[in-house]
């Protein structure tokens, strides 16, 4: 076979097997059952969490849901402004979390080569920072409202009741809650208690 066929062969078996990769997002974002029976693994992962640091799984997706919806690299929006490194947010991952507490996540965890777009990865950093909120603000692990109010706005933020100045996200913490309550008779419902 001459190097042209072998190049050409090799860009075909590429690109057919870039086509046939299973997506990275759940089809449907709105069953647990449904993602974890997508996502074998990451029942695992969740509930390695649990067992970690406390968080029930349903309270760990909902937050994860909330901040990224599963999508590995999801970012915030760009703009005029942040494509200048004026404004933009370093939020990144399926956590959505910013790169200074990403470090500090690093660092204090020991995780060090954690990344945020690894799903495992991005569950130990939400049972790990609501960890931090059960000790500092006393909210309860199964609280996903609160949890993820603190989540949203930081543990000072949150001690000064800051989400009381954006009814939205006092919204969307409500929807947090909810979900993952969904979630919890989602999880009941499938067997994977």
């Amino acid at each position: 076979m001459s190097k042209i066929s072998i190049l050409i062969l090799s860009l075909i078996t590429y690109l057919l097997t870039a086509c046939s990769t299973i997506p990275t997002t759940p089809r449907n974002t709105e069953n647990l059952c449904a993602i974890f029976k997508q996502k074998h693994n990451w029942y695992n992962a969740s509930n390695a969490t649990y067992k970690k640091w406390g968080v029930p799984v349903p309270v760990q997706m909902a937050i994860m849901h909330q901040e990224s919806h599963f999508v590995a690299d999801a970012a915030p929006p760009s703009g005029f402004f942040s494509w200048l490194g004026f404004g933009g947010s370093t939020a990144y991952g399926y956590p959505q979390a910013k790169d200074e507490t990403w470090d500090d996540y690093q660092r204090k965890s020991g995780n060090s080569s954690a990344q945020r777009d690894k799903f495992s990865d991005a569950c130990d950093f939400i049972g790990w920072y609501s960890q931090i909120s059960y000790k500092k603000l006393g909210i309860a692990k199964t609280d996903a409202r609160n949890l993820y109010l603190a989540y949203h706005e930081g543990h000072g933020g949150f001690r000064k009741e800051s989400y009381n100045q954006k009814p939205w996200l006092l919204q969307i913490s409500n929807t947090v809650a909810q979900r993952a309550q969904q979630f919890e008779r989602q999880l009941g419902a499938c067997g994977l208690r």
